[in-house]
């Protein structure tokens, strides 16, 4: 399994002073006619680096210091990682990995031949692609062209930089393996990768991989020790992505330097944020290093203990867009629940730890599998315990009308819509009805039926990152002692557009969890009939 070539907060960049050179003079004759005028070209300013032996000049070591929380590590104050980078215009504009700078206070730049350190600023980041583009201090420098060329298997390679966090410059030499790897990682999602045998270590993430000719053809970020297998971004695949960055804009990334985990029994899996880049979205939305993304819109992420789901949510909403998000703030263990680029994060409610104590009925443990389960349209859906295997998704019906889209889910359904001890979730959605009430309405059209055999607890305000309404609570229906939640909402964003109703009778702590799987994760996904 592919581990990063740099620790999480390993940073290396590289620059090198060109040097400009002139022809060689000329001896000429003396003439017996008016002498020709022999023009000689000068080379003006900067030129790209051509050899091998000149690629140290265009490779930089980069230090980033910061205070990071790693998962196994924990708080880190003011420390200082190394990694790799080479510049790619002599105005001193650099290329390395994101995870090498994003959330550092600040960044040193040591420039091949030079014994003091240059400032840098980051242009722009990616954490999709593991890629950042930074400025350094200065101008005339040497720089690195890319390959243009086809990128086959054994292809030979140079791999530059720094590893192991050594100022000494290290060189080595392989061939390409594989041109088109798997690029999922831990801490990247990348569409392919080169896999390449010229070995580097931690501490070479962000530098160059070159051909023989000493132009660019990966970007290295990943390596694996036992397999002796290391891999690069590709350069041309990259470039597109490195354009954006150097123009001063992040893309596919929120601004976090962050890594995918899984706890050993599967039960929680998110985005572990080691730290945040100020004035980010993940920043403005209150995501702080320590924090784990769990799900963003309703999608748990990192199941497969990479950042596939994350990069690819990016990719489809946007880094721009407004995104539904949820976090465990690990070290208090606090669930929030809030919007990038919308609502900030607050408190997330939970109906398994504020009903509890209502619920007194017996029940089955608690679900650890859900499935997600749509209504015979495709335009409703929301997660259901896997034990729930009956599943009825036929139109929301009123007096042999079809007013909306429905799904009734229960291990029986018979029982759940004849007695009051049989766990399940009716889940509807209608927009004509929602041109004739509003939530409040709606959550009152109910009460006369339930009142009946049900004790009122009272009513409450329901809000999460995309909806707002209020739900009733009723407990003890015919002496079952279960707890009967009634909920009705509308989107935050257009609040004509429908009402959403949902009907949930819980029997134990375990099915209230089950309920708050329920909201997490339901939505409206196509038109309603």
């Amino acid at each position: 399994m592919s581990f990063k070539n740099v620790s999480l907060f390993l940073i290396v960049t590289l620059i090198l002073v060109a040097c400009s050179g002139t022809g060689p003079a000329t001896s000429i004759p003396e003439p017996t006619q008016p002498p020709a005028i022999v023009n000689t070209p000068t080379p003006q300013g900067p030129q790209p680096i051509t050899s091998i032996e000149d690629l140290k000049r265009a490779t930089v070591q980069i230090e980033a210091q910061g205070t990071f929380i790693d998962p196994e590590v924990g708080l880190m104050l003011n420390v200082a990682g190394r990694g790799s980078g080479f510049i790619i215009d002599p105005s001193g504009i650099a290329v390395t990995n994101n995870h090498v700078v994003t959330g550092a206070a600040l960044i040193k730049v040591w420039v091949g031949g030079e014994s003091q350190p240059r400032n840098a600023r980051i242009l722009g980041v990616s954490e999709c692609w593991d890629l950042a583009v930074i400025d350094i201090e200065g101008d005339g420098f040497p720089y690195l062209d890319l390959h243009q060329g086809e990128i086959n298997p054994g292809l030979e390679v140079y791999a530059a930089g720094f590893p192991l966090g050594d100022p000494e410059y290290t060189l080595t030499k392989g061939i390409v393996s594989k041109a088109k790897a798997d690029g999922k990682t831990s801490w990247a999602s990348i569409p392919a990768v080169i896999e390449h045998d010229a070995r580097i270590r931690g501490g070479n993430s962000g530098g160059p991989l070159v051909d023989s000719q000493a132009r660019v053809v990966g970007i290295n970020y990943a390596g694996n020790n036992v397999y002796d297998m290391n891999f690069a971004i590709r350069a041309q695949d990259a470039m597109k992505v490195i354009e954006v960055l150097r123009s001063g804009k992040d893309f596919e990334s929120i601004g976090v330097n962050g890594q995918a985990v899984m706890s050993e029994d599967g039960s929680l899996s998110g985005i572990w944020v080691a730290s945040v880049q100020s004035g980010s979205p993940a920043g403005k939305a209150g995501i702080q290093g320590g924090d784990i993304i769990t799900r963003m819109e309703g999608l748990v992420l990192a199941t497969d203990g990479t950042m596939g789901d994350y990069c690819d949510i990016l990719r489809t909403r946007g880094s721009d867009s407004t995104i539904a998000i949820e976090v465990l703030r690990f070290d208090t263990q606090e669930y929030l629940s809030g919007e990038l680029n919308g609502q900030p994060l607050t408190t997330k409610f939970s109906f398994a730890e504020e009903l509890a104590s209502e619920v007194s009925g017996s029940g089955t443990a608690a679900p650890t599998d859900y499935v997600l389960v749509q209504d015979n349209f495709g335009a409703i859906q929301v997660a259901i315990p896997s034990s729930w295997t009956e599943v009825d998704g036929s139109p929301w019906v009123l007096d042999n009308t079809v007013i909306g889209a429905s799904i009734t889910a229960a291990a029986s359904l018979n029982n759940f819509a004849n007695y009051w001890d049989e766990p399940g979730i009716f889940f509807a959605v209608s927009d004509q009805v929602a041109q004739l009430a509003g939530y409040i309405q709606l959550l009152d059209a109910y009460r006369d039926s339930y009142q009946v055999s049900c004790k009122l607890q009272g009513r409450y305000k329901y809000e999460d990152s995309a909806y707002e309404g209020a739900y009733d609570l009723y407990i003890n229906c015919g002496g079952a002692g279960n707890a009967l939640v009634v909920l009705t909402a509308r989107p935050k964003q257009n609040k004509t557009a429908y009402l959403v109703t949902i009907l949930f009778n819980a029997m134990s702590d375990s099915d209230l969890d089950a309920l708050d799987q329920a909201l997490d994760t339901f939505d409206v996904v196509g038109a309603l009939p």
